[in-house]
């Protein structure tokens, strides 16, 4: 009730006539996919990380605060250290040790002062959160295309996968709900020049909390936003022959800046870091398909091919790992009920691209403007590596959502400016 009352109350200053009857039925939508996780886990899986970050995380750093807020404080900054007095509470969290985790832990238990620790409370301010990251990257989408307002309401707002695995208490409702807020704050900064501190401030915070919780979405986040202003100035350039000839440079910087950004993040990182990261892929692949993911005996494990912890074995199955995110499972491919629903939108996905393939054609680059270059190299950079990496379906169905409302707006994008042109070209034919 107090969600909704607030939602009433702020929606006029962030909606507008054509767009305000997306408001509350997204956060809806949103409150409802938080709960349904909760019920999945309970009641399908008997337990899983949303529990494991509430029940066995946040509910006892919130006891330790209301038996003595001080010692709250100083547990809730521990942040996976040992020290007097931690040794207890250390050994009943179980992602302690574990940095990324426990940084959902600590945002889990700040919403539990307010929720005084109920799971299904803290899981609806979860859902907020999703919420107003989906908003705001739809707000950016819109204001640059108000004529696809419903497409881009449903790209942003609506789909299932992120609606389901996006708004409840787990890692990719926090990653998603910042990568957008990054994307809504650099679009005020780069675009609409409003450089406030606000906006500034805001955005070193998202990409702080991505970088807290999933390293991999910001390595593919920074370099999609490097390439998003970049493109949009090179597409301020009138002259065809003067756009022609800076295409290489304009790769290069793009190519240039992106390594030297990475490389900055990954330092140090045993992971993450360039010379590291394609044998991580690999650990982290085989440990999914042929480690716990196989243990769970569902069936639901794939392979793309050999990987031998080198970029050469990686970038040859970019192919398959890009197809794999966005269109897989096939429907034949399905062995349980959730599999099925993420074969359904696989499907979907595959029928909208072939649809905008076949009805644009000749005409689609005419319609690939900076922020649809944006869109897609986000989404096809995580496709590729989310799917060169996880090797199992059910695990890749969670993992993969942040790239389905940038892949899904871009298709929209050119979808419907094409549609309006061919509409404004029939009308005028018309006239004449």
């Amino acid at each position: 009730m107090i969600v909704y009352i607030v939602a009433y109350y702020v929606r006029p200053y962030c909606t507008d006539q054509i767009n305000r009857s997306y408001f509350i039925p997204a956060l809806s939508a949103k409150m409802f996919g938080a709960l349904a996780v909760g019920f999945i886990y309970q009641f399908y899986y008997s337990g899983g990380d949303t529990f494991t970050y509430h029940t066995h995380g946040s509910r006892l750093l919130w006891e330790a605060f209301m038996e003595s807020p001080l010692e709250g404080v100083r547990i809730f900054f521990a942040h996976g250290t040992y020290g007097p007095g931690l040794w207890k509470i250390a050994d009943q969290i179980w992602f302690w040790r574990d940095p990324h985790s426990f940084s959902v832990i600590q945002i889990a238990a700040f919403f539990d002062l307010f929720t005084f620790s109920t799971y299904s409370a803290t899981a609806i301010l979860f859902s907020v959160l999703s919420f107003v990251g989906g908003w705001m990257l739809y707000l950016v989408f819109y204001k640059a295309h108000p004529h696809a307002h419903t497409v881009l309401a449903i790209c942003c707002l609506f789909i299932p996968s992120v609606i389901f695995w996006g708004s409840g208490l787990l890692k990719d409702t926090v990653t998603l709900a910042f990568a957008s807020i990054s994307t809504f704050c650099i679009y005020k900064i780069f675009f609409e020049r409003k450089g406030s501190i606000g906006y500034i401030v805001l955005f070193i915070l998202s990409l702080f909390v991505v970088y807290s919780i999933k390293k991999y979405i910001l390595i593919s986040l920074i370099a999609a936003l490097i390439v998003w202003i970049s493109s949009a100035f090179y597409f301020k350039i009138r002259w065809a022959m003067l756009r022609i000839l800076v295409v290489p440079m304009v790769f290069i910087f793009c190519l240039g800046l992106s390594y030297l950004s990475i490389t900055t993040i990954t330092e140090g990182d045993k992971k993450y870091s360039i010379e590291n990261i394609a044998l991580t892929s690999k650990i982290t692949a085989y440990d999914i398909r042929y480690g716990w993911g196989a243990r769970s005996g569902d069936g639901s494990g794939y392979s793309l091919g050999e990987l031998d912890g080198t970029w050469q074995s990686m970038l040859k199955l970019a192919p398959g790992a890009i197809n794999v995110s966005l269109f897989r499972p096939y429907p034949w491919e399905v062995s349980n009920p959730l599999m099925a629903l993420s074969a359904l939108e696989g499907l979907v996905t595959l029928l909208i691209t072939i649809l905008v393939l076949v009805r644009v054609r000749t005409h689609i680059l005419k319609y690939v403007k900076a922020e649809v270059i944006f869109c897609l190299v986000f989404a096809l950079v995580f496709a590729f590596g989310v799917g060169v990496s996880t090797f199992n379906f059910g695990t890749l169905s969670r993992y993969k959502i942040p790239l389905l409302p940038f892949y899904w707006s871009a298709l929209a994008i050119i979808y419907s400016t094409w549609l309006r042109d061919k509409r404004k070209s029939v009308i005028a034919q018309g006239i004449e």
